[in-house]
């Protein structure tokens, strides 16, 4: 990709100046006030059919996959997704492409006249409800925004298939402080009769999704590792599943941890041709081996591990961007480094942190793995969030650089490797959606740390 803007329009409407205006009232763990804003606006939600994703990690990244499978299949999608990194639009898609200004300017403004209590979670919510519905859409895939039991989307009675992506310790405050706890809410979105796939969950994890599964009798469950497996064959992935099943596909999204996320999305996609509505097997949504091929090898989710290339100016490079924002992210991202070529003395890294993250363990995997550190604040607004501040890295890493901002940590950054050395951005999807918008002189709306 190359150093250039992606968006149009540099000014925030009134209507999105009003939604952030919300974002003080910070995130609401309970579905009662949702449950009846959508009930006075007809349901919208009822009539979607849904898969549904959470996940401590790989949640956004399974959820683009299955949409850009069922856009393969030649379904008519929807994808729902948060935070976004340019602009709100991002998080409302219809057929892979951000929502119109328009279209989204007039939900909004439904949705927050007619129900003016709703957090700015619940509004983005119901508004993207509202718009699929209106679009006649095959598929709607919803990313959990935070947890799953008590999570805005978790309206949704009936989708055709959940998914947990993985469990790991993160937000601790609000969903728990050891694994179990955290796979409690995020079991939450098992539905009765919907089938559920899972990615590889530590044991006690599993454990607490297996039993919630059986609860509420969600079937079938696949499990990676069980179920459904992987293996690489040289540039080609080899998805197996029950029966004997299997595809070879050559997923866009580079990593080994995007390997087991590919998987998760073919067993989602397996799942589908079976998905029932009501009783009735619902063939429109049948998806043949090769759209799953084709969509896993056109899938877009730009911060993650998403390489960017200026190619003039005083940050001319090479960029990675990776939205590792905990531990287990971060662990990931070493890993990947790990499989490059360049040393690391040639890699500097750009890190930053929301101050509800557990930074330390953060940060260690990547300290060896670049030469050149610089610490920075995310500019994030709402929801009560703080960036941790640069100078709090300096007893782990007293030879780390400090900047002012996210273009004085580029510049840094880029200054320190040269042209040919390799700048890293990580810590924090508002940092990876500050340092894009810069790299790709893209105008931005505001980041909500929600």
């Amino acid at each position: 990709m190359t150093g250039r803007a992606e968006s149009a329009g540099a000014h925030l409407s009134d209507t999105l100046a009003r939604l952030y205006a919300l974002a003080p009232r910070g995130a609401r763990f309970g579905l009662e006030p949702m449950s009846a804003a959508c009930a006075a606006e007809g349901d919208p939600q009822r009539r979607l059919r849904v898969v549904h994703v959470a996940g401590t990690n790989g949640k956004g990244s399974v959820a683009a996959s299955v949409e850009a499978i069922a856009r393969a299949a030649g379904l008519r999608t929807g994808l729902y997704t948060s935070p976004h990194l340019l602009r709100f639009a991002e998080r409302i898609q219809v057929d892979g492409e951000p929502v119109s200004d328009a279209r989204l300017d007039a939900a909004l403004a439904r949705v927050m006249d007619a129900h003016p209590t709703l957090t700015f979670f619940e509004v983005a919510t119901l508004a993207a409800f509202l718009i699929f519905a209106e679009e006649a859409i095959d598929l709607v895939v919803l990313e959990v925004g935070l947890g799953g039991r008590l999570d805005a989307t978790n309206v949704v009675e009936r989708p055709l298939v959940t998914a947990v992506t993985s469990i790991a310790l993160d937000h601790t405050a609000l969903l728990g402080d050891t694994l179990e706890a955290i796979a409690g809410e995020k079991a939450g979105i098992v539905k009765h009769g919907a089938p559920l796939v899972t990615g590889a969950l530590p044991a006690s994890a599993a454990k607490v999704v297996e039993a919630c599964a059986r609860g509420e009798g969600a079937a079938p469950l696949w499990r990676l590792g069980h179920e459904l497996s992987h293996q690489r064959a040289g540039a080609s992935l080899v998805v197996r599943g029950p029966r004997e099943r299997s595809v070879v596909v050559q997923p866009a999204l580079v990593g080994a941890h995007q390997d087991d996320n590919a998987a998760v999305a073919v067993g989602i996609a397996w799942m589908l041709r079976a998905a029932t509505v009501g009783a009735q097997v619902d063939e429109a949504l049948a998806i043949e081996d090769v759209a799953i091929a084709r969509g896993l090898a056109s899938v877009r989710w730009p911060g993650r591990l998403e390489t960017i290339y200026v190619q003039a100016g005083a940050l001319a490079g090479t960029y990675l961007l990776d939205g590792a924002h905990n531990e287990q992210g971060c662990a990931a991202l070493a890993a990947a480094l790990d499989a490059r070529l360049e040393p690391a003395a040639a890699r500097a890294l750009v890190f930053g942190t929301m101050a509800d993250k557990p930074w330390a363990p953060m940060l260690g995997p990547l300290l060896p793995r670049a030469g050149t550190r610089v610490y920075v604040e995310p500019q994030a607004s709402g929801g009560g969030r703080r960036a941790t501040e640069a100078a709090a890295y300096s007893p782990l890493d007293p030879h780390g650089r400090r900047a002012v901002n996210v273009a004085d940590a580029l510049a840094q950054a880029r200054a320190c490797v040269g042209r040919e050395g390799l700048v890293l951005v990580a810590g924090s999807l508002y940092l990876v959606g500050e340092a894009r918008g810069e790299l790709l002189g893209a105008p931005r709306d505001p980041q909500v740390g929600l």
